[in-house]
């Protein structure tokens, strides 16, 4: 018989991690391991746990946030698997996280840089230093007011070029406007 993993009441703890979106058939077979207050089913396995919920995101003192199957499943209720070496600490301190933006999709994210992915480039943030930078980067990327004052061709060149050194710069927004409009 298979030894279940059980991690202790605090393992999740001050955690960022990404789940991956399955189909609800991933957990036929498997026993609910956990349930939370608020409803939600754990199930353990060996490489990793599957999370069923209604909710994603900040949760309690941990970050976990889904990534949803394409095309998208229209149930609230979504079936999330990540590794157990997905779990990367979290706290408000530290220069943790940094920002991913997606030009095909208009969306921006944020990262851990415990990610693989991580190619150092990006510069690090804080989660408040990231917050701020992601709703200034969404805002560049979902509003045109911002760009009345600006002499461009393309507007979707100039938010590239503003994202671009939101990311990869500490230069504040307005400092990166002044120097583009110059």
């Amino acid at each position: 018989m298979e030894k279940i993993f059980r991690p202790s009441p605090n393992s999740f703890k001050n955690t960022f991690c990404i789940f991956q979106e399955e189909k609800l058939h991933a957990i036929e077979g498997l026993v609910i391991q956990y349930q939370s207050k608020s409803g939600s089913t754990y199930y353990y396995t060996k490489k990793g746990m599957y999370r069923l919920s209604n909710h994603w995101g900040r949760l309690a003192n941990s970050k976990w946030r889904l990534e949803p199957l394409e095309p998208e499943t229209e149930s609230k209720i979504k079936l999330g698997f990540a590794e157990w070496t997905s779990f990367y600490p979290d706290n408000a301190l530290d220069k943790l996280y940094y920002i991913e933006p997606n030009y095909i999709n208009n969306t921006v994210n944020y990262q851990h840089k415990n990610n693989p992915k991580y190619d150092n480039r990006a510069i690090l943030r804080t989660s408040f230093e990231t917050t701020k930078r992601i709703k200034q980067i969404r805002n560049i990327l979902g509003l045109t007011s911002w760009a009345k004052h600006f002499d461009y061709e393309d507007i979707d060149v100039l938010r590239k070029e503003i994202v671009e050194q939101l990311v990869f710069t500490d230069k504040t927004l307005e400092q990166i406007k002044r120097e583009i409009a110059i």
